[in-house]
């Protein structure tokens, strides 16, 4: 029978934790609910077709996703070659890609004026019409980023199909179609419900790549939709009915996700090929890598081109680029160290209980974010700072480190969350017989074995607050801005050189802290301590 050890204080601060999350998720609620009653005024919004228009970009975002993931991860799972990590690495760092650095990617590739048009004008002298705009930009986008993530998950489960499977299948000659059949669809087919499920939820609360590619009304999804009638409507009314409608419908994904099989955190290294196809099946392996692998890369390496050729010194010379750097670090650092005490307070709380109802209890409430996306949970806390009379500009730093921080938990709490169980749940018993106490328990066994763990939750936290768009949409002022704002702004302005350099910036900052940070927070555990 397995003995946890005692640990009543880690409960208590998980319980205390997910009650003040659930309080303050309900509080936001009940402002969304309360502006619904009292509103009196009618909206001219179309609802039915706004959740059309968003349930069908993010169904084709998933089918799309699934189909292209699952064909890159069988490429990668049999191709043996130099630099196979870095696409690996490449391929999971998707997961924290800013969407609105792979928008202005495709604006810079497929636009009006983008490098196609450029090449076909100077060649035939003709331009095309751009595909990035509209429906077909919005899936682009998506399936590029959505796409890669599903690669890398689908990758970690065919890496983890035991080898003597591998080996009975090999003396048995199995072609490459037949193990397919045989062997790797079984395995990769519990996953992609509960996968398809994420990316749905993914492409269904996008923000700013359908910012950026709608296009028009005719594209718009819930998401923007809310952003347009507050911020430039002041639709309070639309706005409302708009977020109880996003709401319920995640709600619903989100119950039907929790019935299949969980999806693996796949953020690691990946196994080297044990199985290696032949003939034509191998030659579609590397076309598909390598187209795969160039549509990921291109908008990216055109941002930083862009960027690098177009105005870095004229954006490195105006001093509010350097406010919105300083304010885009700051909040991205106060977002990731929030995330980290309410990750690991909740982790730590649900490995010490014994049974798993008091287990779902503590957890529950990080997963808050699925169900209140980041612009539902922004009018929200708009809304509670109206009622409670406050200027919007004072509390506008302290909600967005907030928001992010709760839209970082549940990537949070599902990097966390295992290891420490594992740990617990190993060591247990030896904790035990030791009497260690809760602090020298976390010091000298939880940390030093959690340090790459804490530095991947780390660079997720203050990577998806550097790129976030959703929460500052509602709050950015001209002296309250982030560096995605500031973007947004000079795109608006059609100053394509300082979105393409800020762009370029925001990318290389983000990929840096992804790669970095685990590898610094894993050193520092890992030192030796006098």
């Amino acid at each position: 029978m397995l003995t946890l050890p005692h640990r009543p204080y880690r409960i208590a601060a998980a319980t205390a934790l997910s009650l003040l999350i659930a309080g303050l998720i309900a509080a936001v609620l009940w402002a969304i609910l309360a502006a619904a009653g009292d509103s009196a005024g009618t909206s001219r919004i179309d609802i039915p077709h706004l959740l059309r228009m968003t349930s069908i970009q993010a169904g084709l975002t998933t089918v799309l996703s699934l189909g292209i993931g699952t064909a890159i991860a069988w490429s990668l799972n049999r191709l043996r070659f130099i630099g196979r990590d870095l696409v690996v690495g490449l391929f999971a760092a998707a997961i924290v890609t800013p969407g609105m650095v792979v928008a202005f990617g495709l604006i810079s590739i497929w636009g009006r004026n983008g490098w196609i048009n450029q090449l076909s004008q100077s060649l035939f002298g003709v331009t095309i019409d751009s595909p990035a705009y509209g429906l077909s930009g919005i899936l682009l986008a998506h399936v590029i980023l959505d796409g890669a993530f599903a690669a890398r998950i689908l990758l970690a489960r065919l890496d983890a199909i035991p080898a003597n499977r591998l080996k009975v299948g090999q003396s048995l000659a199995l072609s490459a179609w037949q193990r397919f059949r045989l062997i790797d669809w079984p395995t990769l087919r519990g996953s992609l419900p509960g996968l398809g499920a994420i990316i749905f939820l993914l492409a269904f609360t996008s923000f700013p790549i359908v910012l950026l590619l709608g296009g028009g009304p005719a594209n718009q999804t819930l998401e923007v939709a809310i952003y347009s009638a507050v911020r430039l409507d002041f639709d309070l009314t639309g706005a409302v009915r708009l977020a109880l409608t996003q709401i319920a419908v995640c709600a619903v994904v989100i119950l039907l996700a929790s019935a299949l099989t969980p999806v693996p955190a796949a953020l690691g290294r990946s196994a080297q090929p044990a199985w290696r196809d032949m003939g034509l099946a191998r030659l579609l392996q590397w076309l598909v890598l390598i187209l795969g692998t160039a549509t990921f890369l291109l908008p990216l390496l055109s941002v930083l081109i862009d960027g690098l050729a177009g105005g870095f010194g004229r954006v490195l010379a105006q001093p509010s680029f350097w406010r919105a750097t300083l304010t885009s670090l700051l909040i991205g650092s106060a977002s990731a160290l929030l995330t980290l005490l309410l990750a690991l307070g909740l982790a730590l709380g649900r490995s010490a209980a014994a049974t798993p109802a008091l287990r779902t209890v503590l957890g529950a409430p990080a997963y808050a974010y699925l169900a209140v996306p980041a612009v539902v949970l922004s009018l929200g806390f708009f809304l509670l700072v109206r009622q409670a009379g406050m200027p919007t500009g004072v509390a506008a730093p302290f909600v967005v480190v907030f928001a992010n921080s709760l839209l970082a938990l549940p990537f949070a709490i599902a990097t966390l969350g295992p290891p420490l169980d594992a740990i617990v749940r190993s060591r247990g018993k030896l904790i035990r017989s030791l009497g260690i106490n809760g602090y020298r328990q976390f010091l000298t066994i939880e940390y030093p074995l959690l340090g790459r763990d804490i530095g991947l939750m780390l660079a997720l936290a203050f990577c998806f607050s550097l790129g976030d768009l959703g929460v500052i949409a509602l709050f950015g002022t001209q002296d309250f801005q982030t560096l995605p704002l500031m973007m947004f702004r000079a795109l608006g302005a059609y100053r394509n050189n300082d979105a393409a350099a800020i762009a370029a910036l925001l990318l290389i900052g983000t990929i840096t802290a992804f790669v970095g940070l685990p590898r610094l927070i894993e050193r520092i555990a890992h030192a030796p301590r006098r």
